[in-house]
């Protein structure tokens, strides 16, 4: 019998269970300004190329209060924080500015996504893309496109990229194909793949054709 542990992280079918509850409320932690000024300090200094005790010498600070710092265990007075602020080379409010960051979201009005250019364009399929949040906190890019296919073609793009990529169906019909494998496709119905895979279109098999396709991806840092 297996432990109530393990059944705990399962499902009713025996799959993993979700790492976390999409419904969820964030509980405010009682050092989050701590922990940001932290964050901060540690990142300037690895930034820097120097070590904590480098960081102590230039400050008048202890190895072991600047590690309580970097750790968010303590609240750093202004005239301490201004002495490391100074030692890093930046303005005193660069170590607070992950706090209270704002949280972006685009909201797109029906038929006002932004129409780009991809390959498949000229084939007739037509590509809006409706949003994009670029430097988000999740670590994650994501783009939202709704395609139409609407001409009658025999050219069909065959698309392969990293990361995920979900397909819901809105109108028409089709065949999808995805590496070896094809789905006939119908309004409600979804496809979620490796976009590492060749995949595209395979046939248009009632038109116009609408779906949802979005695309999931690491987001890059800036050194990269």
């Amino acid at each position: 019998m297996a432990p109530q542990s393990d059944k705990a992280n399962k499902t009713a079918k025996g799959r993993p269970a979700l790492a976390q509850d999409p419904h969820a409320v964030k509980e405010a932690v009682e050092n989050d300004l701590e922990l940001a000024i932290g964050r901060e300090v540690r990142e300037y200094r690895k930034a820097l190329g120097i070590t904590v005790a480098d960081l102590a010498s230039a400050t008048g600070l202890s190895v072991g209060m600047l590690s309580k710092i970097e750790n968010g265990a303590i609240s750093p007075s202004l005239t301490t924080l201004q002495s490391v602020a100074r030692a890093l080379g930046v303005p005193i409010t660069d170590l607070f500015r992950r706090f209270e960051e704002p949280r972006n979201a685009v909201f797109v009005k029906a038929g006002e996504g932004v129409q780009v250019e991809r390959r498949g364009t000229r084939a007739g399929h037509q590509y809006n893309l409706l949003g994009y949040l670029e430097g988000n906190t999740s670590g994650v890019l994501v783009e939202p496109y709704l395609i139409t296919l609407t001409e009658d073609s025999d050219v069909f793009p065959t698309f392969q990229h990293p990361g995920t990529e979900l397909i819901y169906m809105l109108e028409g019909e089709l065949l999808y194909r995805h590496g070896d494998a094809t789905y006939r496709m119908l309004p409600g119905d979804s496809l979620f793949f490796d976009a590492d895979a060749p995949h595209g279109p395979e046939e248009l098999i009632r038109r116009p054709i609408r779906y949802l396709s979005i695309i999931s991806y690491p987001q890059r840092s800036g050194s990269e």
